[in-house]
């Protein structure tokens, strides 16, 4: 990976995080309702999501993965992030992520984000699979996951350990055959 992509959906743009995006960040990773299903505790400082944001980007430079800020076209306001991680390049797989700000659930938000992540993980990543893992209380991220075109695999038991205790996790997977450009 070289120049860090950058690119716009019909109300998108999905573009690198910088320092300057941490308050953005800080602001919803400091609600519950955002951290429930999610591998980190609430933010209590934004000192954290400073260092989050430093994390994906060493984890791109490193050409581990790749972490994208979503803002509103015409907005550069940090609403919520997607992208891959967990990139095994011998096997051409990767691992997708998400969040957003609860004030931008269920408007087909985070759906146009993850069908332009997935295109760019196809077409110019060249994965073959591509598959993400959720909580399976996570009845949204579910829905969202089915709509964007992922396929159900089935549930990984205790397979994390978060907040002091083991976690479930479902298996969702899109494999490139699968794969419809839009």
């Amino acid at each position: 990976m070289k120049a860090f992509p950058q690119f716009e959906t019909k109300r998108l743009v999905l573009r690198q995080l910088n320092l300057d995006d941490a308050a953005d960040v800080f602001d919803y990773f400091a609600r519950d309702e955002v951290t429930q299903f999610y591998d980190l505790a609430t933010f209590t400082e934004q000192r954290q999501a400073e260092e989050l944001i430093q994390q994906w980007n060493n984890r791109y430079m490193r050409s581990e993965g790749i972490r994208w800020g979503i803002t509103l076209r015409g907005e550069d306001r940090v609403i919520g992030t997607c992208g891959f991680h967990s990139w095994s390049q011998e096997h051409n797989k990767i691992e997708v992520g998400y969040e957003l700000t609860p004030e931008y659930w269920q408007q087909g938000i985070m759906s146009e984000a993850l069908k332009a992540v997935i295109a760019y993980g196809f077409e110019h990543m060249k994965l073959n699979r591509i598959e993400a893992h959720i909580d399976p209380d996570n009845i949204s991220s579910r829905k969202l996951l089915q709509k964007v075109g992922l396929t159900e695999e089935g549930t990984l038991r205790d397979y994390y350990f978060e907040k002091n205790q083991y976690v479930d996790a479902v298996v969702f997977s899109i494999l490139r055959r699968e794969y419809i450009p839009e």
